[in-house]
């Protein structure tokens, strides 16, 4: 028999950024593989070419019902991208039996190491006591933590609980928080067995010093969080904008943390890049990242690391371990977005 046919289409990803060499090697010894060198996804016509002989595709081909239909011998796909983006016929492969993979989970520790210090940097006011000291207008000792509390044993909310919920978790543990999540896809047995009090939204907000928005987007939560929801967390609370940017209204967040009445930190932003005349620019009550909470090497390499994990697995007929399964009941309803135009010369 001739070696599986695996189809490598990493776009916006280059092989070179998520495969470290051992597992290149090792990808290579698990078949065939069909990659494209030059800009941009895979061709069309170099699709078309391939995929009826394709065991695995990796990446984000375009894969409508038509073309899946003449993918004959296709096990799965494997999407490094990190969304599951509409560009495939997700109901096809349910029916057809082709697993389709994400590579979020390759995300989940990188950024909520990241979101910890964002909590901690909010809480104490780190960088804006930076941003003082340089203007000359530091406040030393009890004076210049007139607005700043300790994380430890704060009231602390997540509102969602998915891989990023779950590794935040034990990195804010040795600080004895109280913590409350709010996630309507889980039940609250499966909350409580992770150390977290369920609880709703209005209370979630009301109750906690620090929210952290860990949620995906999907159709049912888009501007969940709004001027109404953002009035009941109690003054000098601290919101953390981490997943995606489209769960908050973002309109009402700026104004809530512009008046200094909340403070916050974000890591997405409605458009990126964000123009360099955005008014959240001079929001001196916000923490601003440019989304790289996730965007290390180590991440970048894991993502290869699972994939060819997950690879072995799948020609051998075994059922893949490290990536994440798109869902037939939840996979319809996210929202995710392609991925984003990055200015010259940055990493993707």
């Amino acid at each position: 028999m001739s070696p599986p046919l695996i189809l490598l289409d990493p776009y916006p990803r280059t092989r070179e950024l998520i495969f470290r060499s051992v597992d290149w090697e090792r990808l290579q010894a698990c078949g065939t593989i069909v990659t494209h060198d030059g800009e941009g996804q895979m061709p069309s016509e170099m699709v078309d070419e391939h995929i009826a002989e394709a065991a695995l595709v990796i990446g984000q081909t375009d894969l409508p019902a038509q073309r899946l239909e003449r993918a004959a011998r296709l096990k799965a796909i494997l999407n490094v991208e990190g969304n599951f983006l509409p560009n495939v016929d997700y109901e096809t492969c349910f029916r057809r039996g082709v697993q389709v993979l994400g590579a979020g989970p390759a995300f989940a520790l990188p950024v909520a190491e990241f979101a910890l210090g964002l909590a901690l940097d909010a809480a104490r006011g780190i960088t804006g006591g930076d941003r003082a000291f340089r203007a000359g207008e530091e406040r030393y000792g009890l004076a210049g933590n007139h607005d700043a509390f300790l994380l430890t044993e704060a009231p602390v909310g997540f509102v969602g609980f998915g891989h990023l919920g779950r590794a935040l978790l034990p990195l804010l543990q040795p600080f004895r928080p109280r913590i409350r999540v709010y996630d309507p896809w889980l039940p609250d047995g499966y909350l409580r067995e992770h150390g977290a009090m369920p609880a709703p939204l209005d209370e979630l907000l009301g109750c906690s010093r620090v929210v952290f928005v860990l949620a995906g987007v999907t159709r049912e939560n888009r501007g969940m969080i709004g001027a109404r929801e953002l009035a009941l967390m109690p003054d000098g609370a601290v919101l953390l904008l981490i997943s995606r940017a489209p769960v908050v209204d973002w309109e009402a967040f700026l104004a809530a943390t512009r008046s200094g009445r909340l403070r916050g930190a974000t890591d997405v932003f409605p458009e990126e890049p964000v123009a360099g005349d955005d008014p959240v620019r001079d929001n001196d009550h916000l923490i601003l990242s440019a989304h790289r909470a996730g965007g290390l090497r180590e991440a970048l390499y894991r993502i290869g690391e699972m994939a060819t994990d997950d690879a072995q697995l799948l020609l051998a007929d075994l059922p893949p371990v490290r990536m994440q399964p798109a869902r037939r009941e939840t996979v319809g309803r996210l929202r995710s977005t392609p991925g984003r135009t990055y200015p010259e010369g940055s990493d993707r």
